[in-house]
């Protein structure tokens, strides 16, 4: 029978496996990684939090597509507190984790990167089913997107907690991979072949969006006569389509082919020397998709503009109060234009002019 090596620190692990975890980074190196960390982290609260506050507090949110978007958000925000327990836990500090540290640490990254994944699926199928019966939102009640919702987070929980219920090398030591010292290596192939198969489906649901969306452009450009926003928003739909497929693939795929390589024990490969920079663009994602999803959305831009300008100008009234004893400090008027597939607005956020045009998520 194996023996188990729950007692045991993380340096036991490491050197079993000779696993690098590059002790040279320290001084200055170390400081540039923590602020650039601190850096993105801070923007993966503040942009996903205005995501979430605009979903709330615009009733004009409140469909199934915006309440799977604020869940990308909250998955996202999620994935912030893991690489912020993450900086404070890796390189020599790894070393000195507990295994039951250790699979926090990685259990943590693992729920937050499969609830993206699994809410960035669920919101290609919604928006799928939405375009291809040419309407704004689906027909998902309240209680299905609830149940979506849970069932994405029970997923993302479950496969961040797999390794944990007993899925690793404690107990047998020639089965550890090499960038998870305590994951074994059958279950890194299958985590990364899941997350990969589940991205193929991704860009096949896209791929149909775009097919779809591209056909009756060409149908509306040449037998309608419609309104330049009409025929206008379903190229604006395609380039959001293509942005998001860049992003997913520059962001996700290098990151799953390396998890991939080291389950499948390819020793020549060099995946130690990039490793963390995989890490890091799978994590960049999660600063992407607030910017792709939401910001080019004119009323979710709008909303978020107005929360910021609103409480900026409620501040500048306080400090003018005693002089000014009456004044409009923000006024917005809103003009809903057509809405297809994901709509069209037009908005004046605080007496500053009209939004630009942007396209839509």
């Amino acid at each position: 029978m194996n023996e188990c090596y729950y007692d045991k620190r993380m340096d036991f692990f490491y050197n079993k496996t000779n696993t690098d975890t590059v002790d040279e980074w320290t001084g200055p190196k170390l400081i540039i990684v923590l602020c650039f960390g601190t850096f993105f982290c801070l923007f993966i609260f503040i942009s996903n939090s205005l995501v979430i506050a605009a979903v709330v507090k615009n009733k004009r949110f409140h469909f199934p597509f915006y309440y799977l978007l604020a869940n990308l958000a909250a998955a996202d925000f999620f994935a912030g507190i893991a690489y912020v327990f993450l900086m404070f836990n890796t390189g020599p500090v790894s070393k000195t984790l507990t295994v039951n540290r250790w699979f926090l640490r990685q259990g943590l990254l693992d729920t937050s990167l499969t609830a993206s994944l699994v809410n960035l699926l669920v919101i290609a199928v919604e928006r799928h089913m939405s375009i291809m019966r040419m309407k704004i939102h689906s027909n998902l009640t309240k209680k299905r997107v609830t149940f979506l919702i849970v069932s994405i987070w029970a997923i993302a929980i479950f496969m961040g907690a797999v390794p944990t219920l007993g899925w690793n090398c404690v107990c047998d030591i020639t089965a550890c991979s090499s960038l998870a010292p305590i994951y074994s290596r059958s279950y890194l192939v299958f985590w990364s072949v899941l997350n990969l198969v589940v991205f193929f489906i991704v860009v096949v649901v896209y791929i149909r969006i775009y097919m779809y969306v591209q056909r009756k452009t060409n149908v509306l450009s040449s037998h309608t006569s419609g309104s330049i926003s009409r025929r206008r928003t379903p190229v604006k739909l395609m380039k959001t389509v293509m942005t998001v497929l860049g992003a997913f693939v520059v962001c996700w795929t290098p990151g799953l082919v390396v998890l991939l390589l080291d389950g499948l024990n390819c020793t020549y490969c060099g995946i130690q020397n990039v490793k963390r920079w995989f890490l890091l663009l799978a994590l960049l994602n999660s600063v992407m998709n607030p910017i792709i999803y939401s910001y080019k959305d004119d009323e979710m831009w709008a909303t978020m503009k107005r929360m910021i300008c609103c409480s900026s100008e409620d501040k500048s009234q306080d400090r003018r109060s005693s002089r000014i004893p009456s004044t409009v400090l923000c006024r917005s008027t809103d003009t809903s234009g057509h809405y297809i597939e994901d709509g069209i607005i037009q908005g004046t956020i605080c007496g500053k002019g009209d939004l630009g045009d942007k396209g839509n998520s």
